[in-house]
């Protein structure tokens, strides 16, 4: 879908954010189709990008290691553009019938966030992604009120 829109939505002219690595699938590397594509409107600052939901795009848990280099290189293209986010209450990617309630999926959110320094071992980048990104792009106060 991203791909399909991709000139659409350079052009926007509001904040444009991809969940889930914007769908991109572990196993399949930076081959895939629409790789490119993600990381370049990332990397051009029309798209921001929240590095949430590991477990949905990779088999590997529960540290998830083979969506590293996809962070990693998500970062690297822009990491003004990059936010982070535990993706809880981890709903279940399993369909189930609409009346059938389907129980979250059992995630360890303190792994979940120690995988954050493994893909962004920059304190100060870190930061950006974990305050600075968001406060702007959500228009979050940066600091305390006094």
């Amino acid at each position: 879908m991203i791909v399909a829109l991709a000139d659409t939505l350079a052009t926007l002219p509001v904040p444009v954010v991809f969940d889930h690595f914007g769908g991109l699938k572990a196993a399949l590397g930076p081959s895939q189709p629409g790789y490119d594509v993600v990381v370049g409107l990332v990397k051009s600052g029309r798209a921001y990008v929240k590095i949430s939901g590991a477990y949905r795009l990779s088999d590997k848990g529960p540290d998830y290691a083979d969506i590293t280099p996809m962070a990693q290189a998500l970062v690297a293209a822009n990491p003004d553009r990059v936010v982070w986010g535990s993706d809880w209450p981890h709903t279940n990617p399993v369909r189930r019938p609409p009346a059938e309630i389907t129980p979250p999926a059992a995630i360890d959110d303190g792994l979940v966030l120690d995988q954050l320094v493994k893909w962004v071992p920059d304190a100060s980048i870190r930061r950006k992604i974990l305050v600075d990104n968001p406060a702007r792009l959500y228009g979050f106060p940066t600091s305390a009120p006094t």
